[in-house]
C-alpha cells in the first residue's frame, strides 16, 4: 500500500479530466415520507449546469434522502424531478437510475472487494464494448492519478486512494450530474483538505454539475458555489457561503456557520440589551422578543481597557487559538471567546471584554407573545 501522505504529495501525475455535458437538475416541490413520517417537506431547488451545490444540514435534515431521490434509489411521494427541463420522476413517470445520466458516489465508496480497481471503475460502462470500456476506465484512473494501481484490489489501497477510485468510477460514464454523499467523512483529517481540493479541481475540469451532501459547514464553504441549508426536511436558506455566513436569515443558520453566544432579549428603543452590550435591532418594534447571537470570533479579551469586566473560569489551549469561558456581569451562564493562543499571559484571571458590532446578529423569535414592561 502506498501511504496516503505520498498520494497527497502527488507521487503520480494526474491526467486532465475529460469534459462532460453539464446538466441542470431541478427538484420541484418534492415531498417524501418514511414509515408515515414526512422526511422531505416541499423542497424546490435547482442545481445549475457546472455548479457545485452543497446540501448542508444536521443528521435527519433530509439531505441524503434528496440525493437518493435524484439518483432514483428513493421515490418521492409528491413533486417532480427534472433534468434539463425534462421530467425524469413525477406522477406516473419514473426513469430508472441507469438511464438518468446521473452518477452517484456513495459515502462508503461501495467498491467491490472481489474486483480489481480497473474492473470497479468500468463497472458502470456496460453500454460500451469491452475494449472501449477498459480504455475509458483507464482514462478515468489517470484523471485521479491512480492508473498504476489498475490491477490491484480495493483492500490494498488506503482510504484516500479508495475515495479516488470511487470518484473515477462515478466520472467514467461522464454523467451530466454527479451526486456525492459525504465523500470525505471517512478520511483522515490530515488528508481531508488535500483530497477535497483535488476532488474539487477534478470536478471543475469535468464541468459536471455536482451535488455534494455534507454536515460540515466549513467543508460546504470550501467547495460550493451555492449552499442549500436544510433542517427537518425543509430548506432554511440557499445562497453563497458569503450570503449564509454574513446574512443568516435565522438563529439556526447563524449557529450552523459559526460558534455563537446566545442571549434572549426584548427590543427597547430600537436596541436589545445583552450582558455583552447593546445590539441594534433595526426594523423591530419595541416589545419584540429577540435572540441575540454574538460570534465567538467577535469577542476580544484584553488584559485591560475593554468596556466589560470579566473573569476567566476555564481556558482550553487548542494550538493556534485558545477557547475561553468567561464570567461577566449580568449573565448566569459563562460566555465563550476564541482568541489567539499568545494573547493573554499564563495564569491571567481578571480581564476585560470588547465585542465587534459586526459579530452581533439579532433575530426575532418565532413564538411572539404579548410583552408587558414590568418596569412601568
Amino acid at each position: 500500500m502506498v501511504p496516503d501522505r505520498q498520494l497527497a504529495q502527488g507521487t503520480q501525475a494526474r491526467r486532465t479530466a475529460g469534459v462532460t455535458f453539464a446538466a441542470r437538475l431541478t427538484f420541484e416541490n418534492i415531498r417524501h415520507s418514511y414509515h408515515g413520517k414526512e422526511t422531505i417537506k416541499g423542497v424546490s431547488l435547482t442545481a445549475e449546469p457546472g455548479e457545485v451545490l452543497c446540501l448542508l444540514g444536521p443528521s435527519g435534515s433530509g439531505k441524503t434522502t434528496l440525493l437518493r431521490i435524484a439518483a432514483g434509489i428513493e421515490t418521492q411521494s409528491h413533486g417532480r424531478l427534472l433534468l434539463n427541463g425534462q421530467e425524469i420522476a413525477g406522477p406516473g413517470l419514473y426513469v430508472p437510475p441507469e438511464k438518468r445520466g446521473i452518477g452517484l458516489m456513495f459515502q462508503d465508496f461501495a467498491l467491490f472487494p472481489h474486483m480489481t480497481i480497473l474492473d470497479n471503475v468500468r463497472f458502470g460502462l456496460t453500454a460500451l464494448p469491452k475494449d472501449e470500456a477498459v480504455a475509458e476506465a483507464r482514462l478515468a484512473l489517470e484523471r485521479v492519478g491512480l492508473s498504476r494501481y489498475a490491477d490491484n484490489y480495493p483492500h490494498a489501497l488506503s482510504g484516500g486512494e479508495q475515495q479516488r477510485v470511487a470518484l473515477a468510477r462515478a466520472l467514467a460514464p461522464r454523467p451530466g450530474v454527479l451526486l456525492m454523499d459525504e465523500p470525505f467523512s471517512g478520511l483522515d483529517s490530515r488528508l481531508k483538505d488535500t483530497i477535497r481540493a483535488d476532488t474539487l479541481a477534478i470536478l471543475r475540469e469535468t464541468r459536471a454539475t455536482a451535488i455534494v451532501v455534507t454536515h460540515d459547514a466549513e467543508e460546504a464553504m470550501r467547495m460550493a458555489d451555492r449552499i442549500a441549508l436544510l433542517r427537518d426536511g425543509q430548506l432554511v436558506q440557499v445562497g453563497s457561503a458569503d450570503d449564509l455566513y454574513r446574512r443568516p436569515q435565522d438563529l439556526f443558520t447563524a449557529a450552523f456557520f459559526s460558534e455563537i453566544n446566545e442571549f434572549d432579549s426584548v427590543v427597547e428603543g430600537g436596541c436589545a440589551e445583552t450582558p455583552l452590550g447593546s445590539a441594534t435591532a433595526a426594523g423591530l418594534a419595541d416589545g419584540t422578543k429577540v435572540s441575540v447571537a454574538v460570534r465567538l470570533s467577535g469577542v476580544s479579551v484584553l488584559p485591560e481597557g475593554g468596556p466589560i469586566p470579566a473573569r476567566i473560569v476555564a481556558r482550553r489551549f487548542l494550538g493556534v487559538v485558545e477557547l475561553l469561558s468567561l464570567a461577566v456581569p449580568g449573565s448566569e451562564q459563562p460566555i465563550r471567546a476564541r482568541i489567539r493562543a499568545d494573547q493573554l499571559a499564563p495564569g491571567a484571571k481578571d480581564v476585560t471584554v470588547q465585542v465587534n458590532p459586526q459579530a452581533i446578529l439579532v433575530f426575532e423569535k418565532a413564538d411572539q407573545t404579548p410583552y408587558m414592561n414590568t418596569s412601568l
